[in-house]
């Protein structure tokens, strides 16, 4: 797969996403439901730490892609839903340092939200990939 940035402006470059990207040679595609701070038991990780469920949700994305035989590289779009934008944009770096550290930049969109599947949550991250 060729990715190919299309950055009208630049200021979207420090936060680690791309405005849009043109993918070529794509072969599959992958289709994520949102994750978010939830271990295997289905238990809410996390619950008054924002931060923690940032990685803990970055680290089920991680799992989900590597059962598709993807990685953080692979990602082309992610949408993160949030209940507390604020603490979100300065949580940031949790969220970007993955994305920094696998060398990708997908589009993304910020979303603020009333709630979240339980209550405790504060973080979901939706995600497409491809390859």
């Amino acid at each position: 797969m060729k990715r190919i940035p299309v950055n009208p402006w630049e200021w979207s470059k420090q936060y680690q996403f791309n405005q849009g990207e043109i993918l070529e040679g794509v072969s599959r595609q992958l289709v994520c439901s949102g994750q978010t701070s939830i271990d295997a038991e289905g238990k809410v990780q996390h619950p008054d730490d924002l931060r923690g469920q940032i990685a803990a949700a970055m680290d089920n994305l991680e799992a989900v892609l590597k059962a598709a035989a993807m990685g953080f590289e692979n990602l082309t779009r992610l949408t993160v839903y949030t209940t507390d934008v604020d603490k979100m944009i300065e949580n940031w770096d949790a969220f970007s340092g993955p994305l920094a550290a696998a060398n990708v930049m997908p589009v993304n969109t910020l979303i603020g939200v009333a709630r979240l599947a339980y209550p405790e949550l504060k973080v979901e991250i939706q995600a497409d990939a491809a390859d």
